[in-house]
């Protein structure tokens, strides 16, 4: 075959010129593939995530002040409506409607606070995602969805039971927030299930609150996310690994030897993990993989890893499925609320 050789003769400025070109073309499909193990934390639906730096003295929230500006993602807009009537859609999405009346009235005072807590007019941190919003519909803040959407999620003979049980929760909980020493709680945070222990947010954001130390929360057996197990083959979760941290090292033949679980929480988080020439905290190996929650073991058999996953979220604050077995039990929501955030007190918004 006759080989054919392309010459191209320019000048030096068309030379640079073409550079540029090329480095525009070129770069933002490179850096994307270069930057995609580096993820910030995925969260799941019965997650808040969202912190606030912030501090707000409970004597400035106002009634007055509760007009919210909602980021709507997929529309990609923003728009405005009262804080009660943005809470139904939130504690629709965020909560199994066929739980305890009780936990779903602790639910809609939870997120009526970290509503408030990202509440701009008064000193609220704002939602990271758009800057004129006080929060978003998704995951990173709150789930919020209209009732048109989320009633068509529920089977038809249920619908207008559901809702109005919604409705119910948020209608008996009008006003309420929680405070801690004169202040709005500012990180109301609140998860599926636990393995039994909530979390510490020290061990899982790196911040200290006194209301989100670790507690008990026994019968979570029951939930549905409670265990779950995943299986990986050895060059998989090899080529993951180094994929998402190049400096690991790992390979399959050894890994056995290079994973290894160093440190655990009284609650049975991972907080230290080795991976071949790295250590790193299981809330990344967590976000890594996709699995459920940072409370996991690993075994090895012939074939394959097997993690297997306690709990269903990050852990902090109150625990979904727990308070809704504290609500079977016969504890209102008070009880639920004062358990899951030490500390604190359930005071009403004056008008």
């Amino acid at each position: 075959m006759k080989r054919i050789v392309w010459t191209i003769n320019l000048s030096k400025s068309k030379f640079v010129m073409l550079i540029i070109v090329i480095l525009i073309l070129v770069i933002p499909i490179i850096v994307p593939i270069f930057a995609k193990g580096k993820r910030s934390e995925d969260v799941d639906i019965g997650e808040s995530y969202q912190l606030s730096p912030n501090s707000i003295e409970f004597s400035k929230v106002k009634i007055k002040d509760d007009k919210l500006k909602i980021f709507l993602a997929k529309e990609n807009k923003v728009v405005e409506m009262s804080l009660e009537e943005y809470l139904p859609g939130v504690v629709a999405s965020e909560m199994p409607a066929n739980f305890e009346l009780e936990a779903l009235k602790a639910q809609a005072v939870a997120a009526r606070t970290f509503a408030l807590a990202h509440l701009r007019s008064i000193g609220g941190a704002g939602c990271s995602k758009n800057s004129q919003a006080d929060l978003c519909d998704t995951v990173h803040c709150q789930v919020f969805q209209s009732k048109e959407s989320r009633t068509s999620l529920w089977p038809e003979e249920k619908k207008d039971e559901y809702w109005n049980k919604v409705l119910s929760a948020v209608k008996a909980t009008e006003g309420e927030v929680l405070t801690y020493n004169g202040e709005l709680v500012m990180n109301p945070q609140y998860f599926s299930t636990s393995g039994g222990k909530t979390e510490d947010a020290q061990t899982v954001f790196g911040f200290s609150a006194p209301y989100l130390k670790s507690v008990d929360s026994p019968g979570e057996e029951i939930a549905t996310k409670y265990k779950e197990t995943y299986e990986f083959t050895y060059s998989n979760l090899a080529n993951t690994i180094n994929k998402n941290y190049p400096k690991a090292k790992v390979t399959a033949a050894n890994l056995h030897k290079q994973l290894e679980i160093l440190e655990k929480s009284e609650a049975g988080t991972v907080t230290k993990l080795k991976m071949g020439n790295i250590v790193i905290a299981g809330k990344d190996f967590r976000t890594m993989l996709g699995l459920n929650s940072a409370n996991f073991t690993i075994s090895y058999n012939d074939n394959s890893v097997k993690i297997q996953c306690i709990g269903y979220g990050h852990g902090v604050g109150m625990s979904q499925w727990g308070a809704n077995v504290m609500a079977q039990k016969g504890k209102d929501y008070r009880q639920i609320l004062t358990h899951y955030y030490q500390g604190t007190r359930i005071e009403k918004i004056e008008k």
